[in-house]
């Protein structure tokens, strides 16, 4: 027996919940329980002395899709539009609330009822706005569009390739080469270990392992530019049925790339520099790249999947034998004096582990029942 289809709105609802975790808990440093508050205290929001606009727009715009994510995942598990209305409402509602309490517990954050108070407005506006375009029938053919191009059950590959553009969003050590994690994870290790009897070696080694600085070689950097460009076609391809639709979906993952690696320049380095990366180091590989997607897009589905876990891991290690983007320590001291850093270094974990969430995927997706012939 099939299981039940989940909505692609599901893992997209609770990867916008964690963005919304993310930017209303940053820097997730500093906790204490404040002198003098009771757990009563606690638990009331208080009105605000000052409003800043940036503040209000943002509260509205960021839970808006929460709740018609929500909205949606239960119109597509066959609720009601009042009970889907309802649970995009009460979701964005529970999770502000939630997130505005825990505010009291950093020094650098203020917690609000008006915050909390347009949070709600705009979960619920996102509810309702899923409840019209279901009235309007834009989701009855929303999923037959999805279903002539996707196979059924695919709603993780549709999330992560959503989510690929706004991975693209912070500098890579080569364009499109996401997962470069390894120095992260040995500073952080480092800092976790320094002091730790037992664990000097482990922190001699680490101290030692020094960051890699000198560039690829042309030819390593072309192949990366390349393999960033066919790994998520590859994705793609593994989710979809064999045929000339693949060809769109190609052609669509490589505007996808360049829209948004221009959008990363523009925000980094200014609108004037926003075309930098188009070069022919880049042009020239992007291009061998969607040409082996488009020599490929007649592989089953399986077969796709085994090669889209080969491309990716000899991505990840070639990204982690580059260093780390020279230009991205000047371009983020713009951001830290705004209020974008909480979303850049969204951007960033987004960044490192793509590649990792992808190759999770890939192998269910290998591990699990033969596909139905597309």
């Amino acid at each position: 027996m099939r299981g039940r289809h989940v909505s692609t709105a599901v893992p997209l609802a609770l990867a916008w919940a964690a963005t919304v975790v993310y930017a209303s808990l940053f820097p997730f440093a500093g906790w204490r329980w404040p002198a003098a508050l009771s757990v009563l205290d606690m638990l009331r929001l208080p009105w605000p002395r000052y409003f800043i606009p940036f503040d209000i727009t943002s509260n509205l715009g960021g839970y808006l899709p929460l709740g018609l994510l929500v909205a949606l995942a239960r119109l597509r598990h066959g609720a009601g539009r009042w009970s889907a209305l309802a649970a995009g409402g009460l979701a964005g509602a529970a999770l502000s609330y939630a997130l505005e309490v825990m505010q009291h517990l950093l020094p650098q954050r203020v917690p609000s009822l008006l915050d909390w108070a347009l949070n709600t407005a705009g979960a619920a506006a996102g509810a309702l706005l899923a409840v019209l375009l279901a009235a309007l029938g834009l989701l009855r053919g929303w999923q037959a569009t999805r279903e002539r191009w996707l196979e059924r059950g695919q709603s993780g590959a549709v999330a992560l390739l959503l989510l690929w553009p706004l991975a693209l969003l912070f500098p890579t050590p080569v364009p499109l080469g996401l997962g470069q994690v390894g120095g992260a994870l040995r500073e952080w290790l480092f800092d976790l270990l320094t002091d730790v009897r037992w664990a000097d070696a482990i922190t001699n080694w680490l101290d030692s392992a020094a960051e890699p600085s000198e560039r690829l070689s042309p030819l390593a950097e072309s192949l990366a530019v390349a393999l960033g460009l066919l790994a998520p076609c590859l994705l793609a391809y593994a989710a979809s049925r064999r045929g000339w639709r693949r060809l769109g979906l190609a052609l669509a993952v490589a505007g996808l790339a360049a829209g948004a690696t221009t959008l990363s320049t523009t925000l980094n380095f200014g609108p004037d520099h926003a075309l930098a990366w188009a070069t022919p180091d880049t042009l020239v590989p992007g291009a061998v790249g969607l040409g082996l997607a488009a020599a490929l897009a007649w592989l089953g589905a399986r077969a796709a999947a085994a090669l889209a876990l080969v491309v990716l891991t000899s991505l990840v290690m070639l990204v982690h034998l580059a260093p780390t983007d020279p230009y991205f320590a000047q371009s983020l001291q713009g951001w830290e004096q705004g209020q974008f850093i909480r979303f850049h270094g969204l951007a960033q974990w987004l960044g490192w582990l793509w590649p990792y969430a992808a190759l999770a995927w890939l192998l269910g997706r290998l591990g699990g029942a033969p596909a139905a012939r597309g």
